[in-house]
């Protein structure tokens, strides 16, 4: 099955960022995919808290998600909307991922559940829970490729949140990013293929790429990694729409060879000899 990944450089003008989106989902419909994977913050990528605040609307009210949900609908195509800024009702933030099936219809939503919260060695420093809510729930959708998990980007380095998809049936694990380009460069690649390891899934991950209107920079290499570990698509760093074809058998032929699933074991309190 065919689907495709749309590797952007979001910036500051959600109506602009809906245009591209708009753009991508259109040409994955022509080339036949069954569905687009976008990146982490597709709407609007601000790290200025007061100019992003104008932009953010409620789920209801987001002109982004509304226009991808009519291209999802036009192009017959299922979209995995990687996350958006939305405004809760409480007056945080969520960072909210979607996915909409061909007739646009929400079938699922998830909100980041791990929030980046670090002092980089580069002198960045990020605070995502200054204006963000933490996601409670895991969150599994049937769509044409099978159960698929949803994670969002920091998510990645929470392997427990990843079995727990697993073991509720996911077969295709997505990971919608914005990673820096110091963690992308040590830490993107071998995450991600552990995680498609350890769970016997495919991972697919769209990640933001480039330096964005913000100031910040991105590492990009948007991914799709097989149950084996092996990449079949690395995006590199250039915008633009990607594609692959996955073998779905591949699953079960993978975790037939490897039974890893099968011998889990719940893991109790820890013996700490001195």
């Amino acid at each position: 099955m065919k689907i495709a990944l749309a590797q952007t450089t979001t910036g500051i003008d959600p109506a602009a960022n809906a245009h591209a989106l708009v753009a991508a989902i259109q040409e994955a419909g022509r080339a036949g995919a069954a569905m687009l994977f976008t990146p982490e913050m597709s709407g609007l990528l601000d790290r200025d808290r007061a100019r992003a605040a104008t932009s953010i609307r409620t789920e209801a009210d987001d002109a982004v998600l509304a226009a991808v949900a009519e291209a999802a609908r036009s192009a017959g195509i299922w979209v995995h909307l990687g996350s958006l800024a939305l405004r809760r009702d409480d007056g945080m933030l969520a960072n909210r991922g979607f996915v909409i099936d061909a007739r646009g219809a929400v079938r699922a939503r998830y909100d980041k559940m791990h929030l980046f919260d670090v002092d980089l060695p580069s002198g960045e420093r990020w605070r995502e829970s200054a204006s963000y809510a933490a996601g409670e729930r895991a969150v599994a959708v049937d769509t044409p490729l099978g159960r698929m998990g949803m994670t969002i980007c920091y998510d990645l380095r929470f392997p427990d949140l990843f079995r727990a998809l697993s073991d509720a049936g996911a077969r295709v694990l997505s990971v919608p990013a914005a990673f820096t380009r110091p963690t992308g460069a040590a830490h993107w690649h071998v995450l991600l293929r552990a995680r498609a390891i350890e769970a016997g899934a495919f991972v697919v991950a769209a990640a933001q790429t480039g330096v964005h209107e913000d100031g910040r920079e991105t590492y990009g290499h948007s991914l799709v990694v097989d149950p084996w570990g092996e990449v079949l698509l690395d995006m590199g760093a250039e915008a633009g729409v990607g594609f692959v074809e996955l073998d779905l058998g591949l699953v079960d032929r993978v975790q037939a060879r490897v039974p890893a699933l099968r011998h889990r074991r719940a893991i109790g309190a820890v013996d700490v000899a001195s």
